[in-house]
C-alpha cells in the first residue's frame, strides 16, 4: 500500500474522532490561528522577534539535541530551524547512566532568547546542582546556527537576559533578583546583586519564569506568581518600573483560564513590524505537557494587559500574515536525508555510533550498544512531541538483524509509557503491548525501579512490521479522550489490528516533567550487537 494511502486511512480516523468530513480538513487548516497556538509540549517559552520572522525557543530538558529554536511568520505556522547545544556533557548522567544517575527532568530550562547588534543571544542554566547547574550562554549570528558557546557562570533560576539601550547587560532571574554581566558577557560583575522587589506576603510560591522587556522607555518584567488564596488562581504578573533598579510597582496581567482546563501563566509578549502586541504563554494540559497560546496584548494605561477585551485567552487570533505556507514541528519522515531532521530529538545523549542514516538507504538504523533491562535506560531512544487534539504515528520496521534478548518497538513514552515492543526471544518474535513505569531517585533521578505489565501479545511469523499509537488529547473525547491512547499493528501495511488496552498518558513534574512522545527505541538486555532499521515514521494530525 502506498504511503500516501495509508496516511489517508489514518487520517480518515482521525476526522472521525471530531465530526469532521474529509473534505474539510484543507479548511480546517486555513484561517485563524486556534488556541492552544502550538498543542504540543511547547514550555517556558520566550519569543523575539528580528525583522518578518518571530523565533521561539522551549525547555526540552533531558532530549538532545535541546533548547529549540523555532520559526514563523504568523505566528500560525512553526517550524524548528536549530538547537543552541548538540548534548551536554558536564556529566555522565547526560548519557543516561545507570551507576551516576540521569538528567530526566532536569538538563535545560527556560533558555533566554536575545537579538543585539545583528547577533542572537541564548542564556540558559539546567535545573541542577553543582558544577551542573552553571549557566551557559551560546551566541550566533543566525537563528539558524551554528551556535557556539560565548562563557559559563553561576546558576540563574528561570532567568532573562537583558541588554539596555546603553549597551550595559544584565540577567534578572529567581523572585526578583537582578546581577549586571561584564559587556562582553564572560561573567557577573561582583557586587551588582540586588532585589529589585518583593513579593506580596499571599505569594508563598514562587515567582518565576523571568522575562524582561523594554518599551516606551520603561523596564517591564514579565512572571508567573503562584497565589495560594481564595478565589485567586495561577497567573502571569508584570512589574513596572522607570530606571531598572526600581522601584517598580506591580500589576496583574491575566488570569484566566482557558479551554476546560487550568489558569494559565508564564510567556512573554513580542511586538509585530506594524506595532501590534502579542502574548504567548503555556498552559498545562495533562499527557500531551504544556501547550502554548497566543492572545493580544493591549497597552492599557502603560501595562500590557493579555487576553480579549474581557482579559481572557480567546479561542481564536487572527493570523499576522496570509498566504503563509503550512508547517509543523511534528513531521513525517522516509529518513533519505543523511542527516537527521530538526524535528527528532534524543532521549539523553545518543550513542553516535548505534545509529545511521547511511548504512542502508532510506532507513534509520538503530543498534544496540549497551546492556540493559528497560526502556528508560535504553540509549538512543528517538522522539517527537505527540499534538493535540488528536493525533497519529506509525513506522515500519525491519527486525531480521535482531538478536536474541533484544526489544524494539515504538512508545507513548513519558514516566508512565505506554508501548508496542518486539521481543526477540532465541529465534521467535512476539510483539507486545505494554504498560510501564519508572520510579527515580530524588536527588540523583536514577532508576531505582521499574514495572513492566504486558497487557497483550502476539507472536510474530515474519520480519516486517507495522507499528502505531494514536492520541486523543481533547477534554471530552468520544474515544476516552483527555490523555487516552490506542496501540495498532499491521502485517501488511493495510490492515490495522488493535492490540492492548487503551492507555491514559499522563504529566508528572516530579519524575520526567515532560509531555508524552512518540519513542522509537531498540535495546539489548542479553548482548549487544543486534539492530532493527525503520523504514519510515508517518505523522497525522487530527483536528
Amino acid at each position: 500500500m502506498k504511503k500516501t494511502a495509508l496516511l489517508l486511512t489514518v487520517m480518515a480516523s482521525l476526522l472521525s474522532l471530531t465530526g469532521a468530513k474529509a473534505d474539510d480538513y484543507e479548511t480546517l487548516q486555513m484561517g485563524k490561528i486556534e488556541n492552544p497556538m502550538l498543542w504540543a509540549d511547547v514550555p517556558d517559552p520566550d519569543v523575539i522577534r528580528v525583522g518578518d520572522t518571530f523565533y521561539l525557543v522551549s525547555t526540552t530538558m533531558h532530549l538532545m539535541p535541546g533548547a529549540p529554536v523555532m520559526a514563523s511568520k504568523d505566528l500560525k505556522n512553526w517550524e524548528t530551524v536549530s538547537y543552541i547545544f548538540d548534548r551536554l556533557t558536564d556529566s555522565p548522567k547526560y548519557d543516561l547512566s545507570k551507576e551516576d544517575g540521569t538528567v530526566y527532568g532536569r538538563g535545560q530550562w527556560a533558555t533566554s532568547l536575545k537579538y543585539h547588534k545583528g547577533r542572537f543571544y541564548a542564556l540558559l542554566a539546567p535545573n541542577e546542582g553543582g558544577d551542573m547547574g552553571r549557566t551557559y550562554i551560546f551566541t550566533a549570528e543566525r537563528a539558524e546556527g551554528p551556535w557556539t558557546l560565548l562563557s559559563r557562570m553561576r546558576h540563574f533560576h528561570d532567568c532573562s537576559l537583558f541588554f539596555d539601550d546603553d549597551d550595559r547587560v544584565y540577567v534578572v532571574y529567581g523572585t526578583g533578583e537582578l546581577m549586571e554581566l561584564k559587556k562582553d558577557l564572560s561573567d557577573v560583575i561582583e557586587g551588582t546583586h540586588q532585589h529589585i522587589f518583593q513579593r506580596e506576603a499571599d505569594e508563598r510560591g514562587l515567582l518565576e519564569g523571568s522575562r524582561m522587556i523594554k518599551h516606551n522607555g520603561k523596564y517591564y518584567l514579565l512572571m508567573i506568581s503562584h497565589v495560594y488564596a481564595p478565589g485567586r488562581h495561577r497567573r502571569e504578573v508584570c512589574y513596572r518600573a522607570d530606571d531598572i533598579h526600581g522601584p517598580y510597582e506591580k500589576q496583574v496581567i491575566l488570569e484566566s483560564e482557558f479551554g476546560g482546563f487550568s489558569y494559565e501563566a508564564q510567556g512573554t509578549i513580542v511586538d509585530t513590524q506594524d506595532g501590534d502586541w502579542y502574548g504567548i504563554i503555556f498552559q498545562d494540559r495533562g499527557g500531551v505537557g504544556r501547550v502554548l497560546t497566543v492572545m493580544p496584548c493591549r497597552w492599557i494605561n502603560g501595562w500590557p494587559m493579555l487576553g480579549d477585551e474581557e482579559g481572557k485567552v480567546p479561542e481564536t487570533v487572527r493570523p499576522l500574515v496570509s498566504g503563509q505556507p503550512t508547517t509543523g514541528i511534528v513531521r513525517s519522515d522516509d529518513f533519505e536525508q543523511p542527516r537527521l531532521g530538526l524535528h527528532w530529538q534524543w532521549n539523553h545523549n545518543p550513542v553516535d555510533e548505534a545509529w545511521s542514516l547511511t548504512e542502508r538507504t532510506g532507513f534509520l538504523r538503530l543498534k544496540t550498544s549497551r546492556v540493559v533491562n528497560t526502556i528508560y535506560l535504553a540509549p538512543n531512544t528517538l522522539t517527537q512531541r505527540m499534538e493535540g487534539p488528536t493525533c497519529s504515528g506509525y513506522i515500519a520496521i525491519d527486525l531480521s538483524k535482531m538478536k536474541d534478548g533484544d526489544c524494539a518497538g515504538l512508545a507513548a513514552f513519558n514516566s508512565d509509557t505506554g508501548a508496542l515492543t518486539i521481543k526477540k526471544q532465541g529465534k521467535r518474535l512476539t510483539l507486545e503491548m505494554s504498560e510501564q513505569k519508572v520510579q527515580l531517585t530524588d536527588h540523583e533521578k536514577a532508576v531505582k525501579d521499574t514495572e513492566e505489565k504486558v497487557i497483550e501479545s502476539v507472536e510474530l511469523k515474519q520480519p516486517k512490521i507495522w507499528l502505531r499509537i494514536d492520541a486523543d488529547f481533547r477534554p471530552n473525547g468520544r474515544h476516552g479522550g483527555n490523555d487516552m491512547t490506542q496501540f495498532f499493528y499491521s502485517l501488511d501495511g493495510e490492515q490495522w489490528t488493535k492490540i492492548g488496552s487503551d492507555f491514559r498518558v499522563g504529566f508528572d513534574y516530579r519524575r520526567f516533567f515532560m509531555g508524552t512522545k512518540f519513542g522509537i527505541f531498540c535495546y539489548a538486555t542479553k548482548k549487544v550487537g543486534g539492530y532493527v532499521d525503520v523504514d519510515e515514521f508517518c505523522y497525522t494530525r487530527g483536528k
